[in-house]
């Protein structure tokens, strides 16, 4: 049990946001306390396999969340393809005319057109935005974005030491991702389902071998990649008292209970932790929480956590409930340490595969609905290699679910008046937001029986099926009259209605459309073909140079020290990156936005695929920035790519290397290896293999570890076409070639350019 007092003292309340999939979980998630929900349409959300919403379904979700105070975010959080631009705009126009309360966003692009186009809605940048240090949040802040969404990555440490500048938001509970959000292309080029795009296949929940050179390395688990699932409720004091605006739990593919009851959780403590109260989670709650979801619990790096991977199982674990003690063809037995009940789910731990209980048996071979701790059960074999001893878990609790499935509707406390004097009857109701509705009526003279008090209280307060609740009553009775019990329901229930909408309103922030763009001058190109290649070592550099490269690219800072008054060489920012170094009239290759707001105006400044430059407007943008050189995102085709290139822009495309597929704060080396004390001087290459036999390269960098794509990317038989759409500048990147096949490479390609 979890119980610690409140001592602390804060000036705004923060924010509980729950996700949601569909109406029931939106159902679930305001009648268990959550202050605001974000949700996606059908199209450009970043949970493309969730259920979702129909326009029509958002209008009716933002109409019955403002009946009862909570706000509704909508995620839009995808990159932009240039053929969806104008749908895509009339979709934010159709959020803007429905009253939705934010839009939860990815796109650079999109951010800097939707605030020109509509400038009262606000704009979250969504956690795919690779929101992790000072400069980017300032970036973002100059679009007009308001609050950012956190990378997970950030402790709660580097959190604090951001400005306040704009609204923070992090994730407190729910599914983690490996990989830094909106910097993974693992699903993108390894299946053709972008995760920028909301279609992420999972690969990190496969299998997988590590290896150092040709040499397997035995690893407790396969599932190398597999996260834990974020907790944070042991930690939410800390969390209260960092000027945090926003906790966001994940989940918009879960199930409503889940929602419901985690919404119900993080309520109660923070409820408790403002009232002042003990702040207490019971075994009970925790235990709960296991059933519903969990790939075992941590609190992440927001606590720098030291178990944040699961490496055993990808899957749900449920509570242990008890051990096989044997197996025939048809039964297998199980001692219990915990109930199972019918229609339960369960899962064999060991050979890692589940069930759901159908038929439930009792040790005397007796069909039953329960068997309680302690005892037997039996249940039909239905799954392979279960063997005696094998742990059992429960994985779904019928009861518990079904138990969830209830829950007390939420109601809002109303204050009513009432005045009568002077042949009138003046009402007034006040909700507990402040929102107030009032009227006046004449009324006659009581010839014989008046209206009396209670008459009056009686029929006010007949608030049936409506949401509110009345907190107090006041009545001012100066004068005998007389009202039909009738006319007083009507005025009650067109009053209610009145203050319906006010509430339903009341975060109305529509304005009129400002339709003015911003004319942006394009970057004028030099019409020369440019050869431009990332280098990873110093042996590649001086081919490059002796091959007469255009632009160099290096992420080593004193490589680009050295040779940068001989070669056209440009440092490559890392991704993920908390200090900057002073650099100025340089060369910059950006690869995230805090190095696009640092190095623009005092450097020459290209940016790099990592971008998800996807579309014209965040060519556009990147232009207004400065940007001299903008490379596109390899997830676009070429077809996409003769899209954006209608007039002729400063871009370069990818057209051969191997591709950076995921980058994570996680080493696959430090966790398997015990490898952080040679890391450094370490000459040995290391692979993950997965169950296709394809070898993926493992890159690692204090602490920071990038996972390459197992094939070059190759598109240099496409240089034909490419310069048919006036590209000119046609990007490589290197791993492990040598001088050789750098200057084979190299050549090949000059040779299809001239």
């Amino acid at each position: 049990m979890l119980s610690y007092i409140y001592k602390g003292s804060v000036s705004v309340r923060v924010e509980l946001l729950s996700p949601v999939g569909n109406m029931a979980t939106l159902y679930q998630a305001i009648h268990n306390g959550c202050d605001a929900v974000y949700l996606g349409g059908k199209n450009y959300g970043a949970r493309k396999y969730s259920s979702n919403f129909s326009n029509d379904e958002l209008k009716e979700a933002i109409r019955y969340a403002h009946l009862y105070g909570v706000k509704v975010y909508v995620t839009v959080n995808t990159i932009i393809f240039e053929n969806e631009v104008k749908d895509f705009l009339e979709y934010i126009f159709y959020l803007h005319k429905i009253n939705i309360d934010a839009l939860i966003m990815q796109d650079i692009g999109m951010i800097k057109v939707v605030k020109e186009k509509f400038p009262n809605i606000e704009v979250h940048a969504s956690t795919q935005c690779h929101n992790h240090n000072e400069e980017g949040i300032k970036f973002l802040k100059s679009l007009g974005v308001s609050r950012i969404v956190l990378d997970r990555e950030m402790s709660l440490e580097d959190i604090k030491k951001l400005p306040d500048i704009l609204e923070k938001e992090v994730f407190v509970h729910g599914a983690l991702c490996v990989s830094y959000s909106g910097c993974c292309l693992f699903s993108s080029l390894n299946g053709g389902r972008s995760g920028n795009r909301g279609e992420c296949t999972q690969c990190c929940r496969l299998p997988y071998t590590l290896y150092q050179n040709d040499k397997k390395i035995d690893t407790e688990g396969d599932y190398l990649l597999s996260t834990r699932e974020l907790n944070t409720l042991f930690n939410l004091k800390d969390l209260l008292e960092s000027g945090i605006t926003s906790f966001k739990i994940e989940g918009r593919m879960k199930s409503p209970e889940y929602v419901g009851y985690v919404t119900k959780l993080y309520r109660k403590l923070i409820d408790a932790y403002y009232n002042k109260e003990e702040m207490i989670v019971t075994d009970e709650e925790i235990r709960n929480l296991k059933l519903l979801f969990n790939r075992e619990f941590t609190n992440g790096y927001l606590f720098e956590a030291n178990e944040i991977m699961n490496i055993k199982t990808p899957n749900h674990q449920g509570i242990v409930i008890g051990n096989v003690i044997n197996v025939s063809k048809d039964k297998i037995y199980i001692k219990l340490t915990e109930t199972l009940n019918q229609e339960d789910g369960i899962r064999f731990k060991e050979p890692d595969t589940g069930m759901m209980v159908n038929m439930l048996y009792n040790e005397n071979m007796m069909l039953t609905n329960s068997v309680f701790k302690g005892k037997i059960a039996i249940v039909d074999n239905k799954v392979n290699k279960v063997h005696v001893g094998d742990t059992v878990l429960k994985t779904i609790d019928k009861k518990l679910i079904d138990s969830l499935k209830k829950y007390d509707e939420k109601k809002i406390g109303i204050d009513i008046s009432v005045l009568v004097s002077n042949n009138t009857i003046a009402i007034s109701i006040i909700d507990i937001d402040g929102n107030m509705v009032d009227t006046i009526n004449e009324v006659e003279d009581a010839k014989n029986t008046p209206t009396s008090i209670d008459n009056i209280k009686t029929s006010l307060s007949k608030l049936g099926d409506t949401i509110y609740k009345v907190n107090n009553i006041n009545i001012n009775y100066n004068q005998d009259i007389f009202i039909p019990i009738s006319k007083l329901n009507d005025i009650r229930r067109n009053m209610l209605s009145a203050l319906d909408e006010k509430r339903i309103n009341k975060f109305n922030k529509r304005l009129m459309i400002d339709t003015h763009n911003e004319i942006i001058k394009i970057k004028e190109v030099e019409k020369k073909y440019n050869i431009n290649v990332l280098v990873r070592n110093k042996e590649q550099l001086i081919t490059c140079m002796l091959n007469d490269v255009d632009n160099i690219y290096t992420t080593d800072k004193e490589l680009y020290n050295k040779y940068k008054e001989v070669a056209n060489i440009y440092y490559k920012t890392p991704r993920i990156i908390n200090k900057f170094v002073d650099i100025k009239n340089g060369n910059i290759l950006a690869s995230e936005l805090g190095s696009i707001n640092k190095y623009s105006l005092n450097n020459n400044v290209n940016t790099d695929y990592t971008l998800n430059v996807c579309n014209t407007k965040s060519i556009e943008l990147l232009n207004k920035f400065k940007v001299n050189l903008i490379t596109l995102s390899v997830e676009l085709t070429y077809e996409q790519i003769k899209d954006i290139m209608k007039k002729v822009y400063n871009v370069e495309v990818y057209i051969y290397g191997k591709v950076e597929l995921m980058i994570t704060k996680y080493c696959p080396l430090k966790l398997n290896m015990n490898h952080c004390n040679i890391c450094k001087n370490d000459n040995n290459k290391y692979y993950l293999k997965d169950n296709k036999d394809r070898m993926y390269r493992i890159l690692h960098n204090n602490c920071i570890t990038s996972i390459m794509h197992y094939k070059n990317i190759d598109r240099i038989l496409d240089i034909e076409r490419y310069k048919n759409l006036h590209i000119y500048n046609y990007r490589v990147d290197l791993l492990d070639e040598n001088e050789e096949e750098v200057t084979k490479l190299i050549s090949d390609i000059r040779r299809r350019l001239n």
